[in-house]
């Protein structure tokens, strides 16, 4: 539980960082990353040390015992050992020893470099300038509490919330909020294997991670199960070494022994020995950027013939999925109506060779401050059989925070996201309602899907099981016709079906108006005249 107390203490750290001369976000977290990764690696130490003294054995050497090359003691790397040296002393540890140590770590055969952070420590750079600097933002750290799985997952994702940068190529982070609600719309189950393969800080693994631990407790009891939660469920690729190095502290602080967070240009030739491999995908891939169109996969090309690295994301995906997979992806409206040949053959393949499940259209500014595009999720099966039958829309009109750069929750944090589902409680008040759709929004997609986790599978609803099944196209939500969708050009924009109800306004006659505006002319007349007579 993340308290305000420890949201303080993590302030301290992000200000001492800012007036201590580094500014960049993301410099902040990776130099925070770091330091968190040697205190775990010092905490894991002692519990190997512990545990070897009970069993009178010898301990497993996490962090090597005797000297260097220069003659320094390895025990000056541990943390416990450092953050009680004079300033000038932890930073000269810190950039001649420690960092060195962790540069080769990968590659040192030793137990630690089989964590899936150790694997991302080739380019590890340090940059904090002072040894001031250094000694404040150990002391600083120190005093936080990382023992308890939730609260250092919740204070690493509270840190991530502070990137508040756009990112590059394209990037930014997914709100959390969305990210929970896409995660609980295609339900994991124990036995998925899941994929990002634009994982960035592995936002979507995480929450998937969390969802499945909340709705399946016993999962980790069960042997199989626990070996494929730790070592062979959750896969994040990206091409940006510093997102993997964040990416993986924030699978590992989760709880996730060993994730496969690894380094790949996701779209580039040679990345196909992965196909078919995923039960779930979970993504926001990059809208835009640059892209070497000559490097992109040839299959990839096959599937769909351009540029735009949103429809390749999407013929990815469907490369990646296994039959019966499925998907719960974040798009560009673009994707959904545009009219390039493109455009139109993905749209096709989704409806006809697929089965599209539903679109979801988002708030104009729900990625601001980040970016103002407007953007849908898209959940579909692969079942390269076809099997849309009919696809559901619903017309997200608020997420719970304020639509404009500021971001502001709209209501109570019992209210926000999806919580009042989590704990329970009864629907919400149509002006809460008014400022936070999910809720309903998952309720109406789980009447579609009443089998439970399973359900975004392939599966038909019989008609009239659901209200979602006869509302009308003034609803918030309606379904429409895969025949209807086809007629349309394959067009998945919501506002191609929804019906929009004028409101009846009943104008007051003209004459009315004229008769009115002449009283109030002899009124002025009348005025002006006193006015004149009193200058008189």
């Amino acid at each position: 539980m993340l308290t305000g107390d420890l949201r303080n203490k993590v302030d301290q750290v992000w200000n001492a960082f800012w007036s201590g001369g580094i500014a960049n976000p993301i410099e902040v977290i990776e130099q925070i990353t770091y330091l968190l990764f040697l205190r775990a690696l010092d905490s894991d130490q002692t519990r190997e040390d512990n545990k070897a003294l009970r069993l009178k054995t010898q301990p497993v050497r996490l962090i090597p015992t005797g000297v260097d090359a220069q003659g320094r003691p390895h025990d000056a790397m541990r943390w416990s050992r450092f953050k009680n040296m004079a300033p000038a002393e932890m930073f000269d540890v810190l950039s001649q020893q420690v960092f060195p140590f962790l540069r080769g770590l990968q590659w040192s055969n030793g137990p630690a470099a089989d964590s899936a952070f150790a694997r991302h420590m080739q380019g590890a750079r340090f940059t904090i300038p002072t040894p001031a600097l250094l000694a404040k933002v150990v002391d600083l750290l120190d005093a936080i509490p990382l023992d308890e799985r939730d609260t250092k997952g919740d204070l690493y994702e509270y840190m991530l919330g502070k990137i508040a940068a756009a990112g590059h190529n394209g990037q930014f982070r997914t709100p959390r909020h969305i990210i929970d609600l896409m995660v609980a719309l295609t339900a994991p189950t124990p036995q998925d294997t899941i994929c990002d393969p634009a994982s960035g800080t592995c936002g979507f693994l995480v929450a998937a991670g969390e969802y499945l631990r909340r709705t399946h407790p016993d999962m980790l009891r069960v042997p199989a199960q626990n070996r494929h939660f730790h070592s062979g469920m959750f896969h994040g690729y990206d091409f940006d070494n510093t997102m993997l190095r964040i990416g993986s502290m924030n699978m590992v602080l989760h709880g996730v022994e060993h994730p496969a967070i690894e380094y790949r240009d996701s779209l580039a030739e040679g990345a196909a020995g992965d196909a078919g491999a995923y039960s779930l995908i979970l993504a926001n891939p990059p809208f835009a950027g640059s892209l070497d169109y000559e490097n992109v996969a040839k299959d990839l090309q096959q599937t769909v013939k351009t540029k735009k690295t949103e429809l390749l994301f999407l013929a990815l995906f469907l490369r990646l999925l296994k039959t019966g997979g499925r998907a719960a992806v974040i798009v560009p409206d673009g994707v959904l109506f545009g009219s390039s040949k493109a455009h139109k053959e993905l749209r096709r393949k989704l409806v006809e060779e697929q089965k599209l499940d539903a679109v979801i259209s988002l708030p104009g500014g729900v990625f601001k401050p980040y970016a103002g595009v407007s953007t849908a999720i898209l959940l579909f099966t692969k079942t390269m059989s076809g099997g849309t039958d009919k696809v559901w829309f619903y017309d997200c009109l608020a997420d719970g925070w304020s639509l404009d750069d500021k971001r502001q929750p709209l209501l109570d944090a019992q209210l926000l996201g999806l919580q009042p589902l989590l704990d329970k409680r009864e629907q919400l008040s149509e002006t809460e309602h008014a400022k936070n759709n999910l809720p309903d929004l998952l309720t109406r997609w789980r009447t579609l899907h009443p089998s439970g986790p399973q359900a975004v599978r392939a599966e038909p609803v019989e008609a009239g099981a659901s209200p979602e099944l006869s509302r009308p196209r003034t609803a918030q939500s309606f379904c429409v016709p895969k025949a209807e969708i086809e007629a349309n050009g394959y067009d998945l924009s919501i506002n191609r079906y929804k019906e929009v109800v004028h409101a009846q306004v009943q104008h007051r006659a003209p004459g009315e108006i004229l008769a009115e505006l002449r009283a109030l002319e002899g009124e002025i007349a009348r005025g002006m005249g006193v006015l004149e007579g009193m200058l008189k």
